[in-house]
């Protein structure tokens, strides 16, 4: 393994870290790093694996915001609910670095829910957003580790 493709490596790997705590962009990480590593080892193979790859994080981010907001749909959970919370979520990070993008948008989303259902109903509802939240975040994941797995084989095959 090149001095390169170890960097490439660990750029994927922190890429699919940014996933699961989305401070950075998990999967622009993950198809920049596989780019560099196309650009510098060039050939047809390099590039298919970009593209392979890219068909993979494209579909994977469409289906990340699909199946969560279906479910949600399906739940009875409207889109402006889960928008405060992550309206929150953002302030949330600020206030508190890190954590507060987690605190923030589940008390974005238990407000909202408390003001639609009132409190009784609001807890639930705010389980089912946190649900659809994790969802989102295994898909994403899944489509990282695929197009990190598609980068392997064309460093083997390359």
């Amino acid at each position: 393994m090149s001095p390169l493709e170890v960097l490439v490596a660990l750029a994927i790997l922190v890429g699919l870290v940014g996933v699961l705590v989305p401070i950075l962009p998990g999967l622009v990480i993950v198809l920049a790093a596989i780019v560099v590593w196309a650009a510098d080892t060039g050939g047809a193979s390099a590039w298919t694996v970009v593209g392979v790859a890219t068909v993979i994080l494209v579909v994977g981010t469409v289906v990340k915001y699909a199946v969560p907001g279906r479910r949600l749909k399906t739940s009875g959970i409207p889109s402006s609910t889960t928008w405060f919370g992550i309206g929150l979520g953002i302030v949330g990070f600020f206030v508190i670095p890190v954590i507060g993008l987690f605190i923030g948008f589940v008390l974005g989303v238990y407000l909202a829910e408390h003001r639609r259902v009132g409190a009784a109903a609001a807890w639930p509802s705010t389980l089912e957003a946190l649900r659809a939240v994790g969802v989102s975040i295994l898909i994403e994941l899944a489509a990282g580790v695929l197009a990190a797995l598609t980068w392997a084989v064309g460093v083997v095959v390359t």
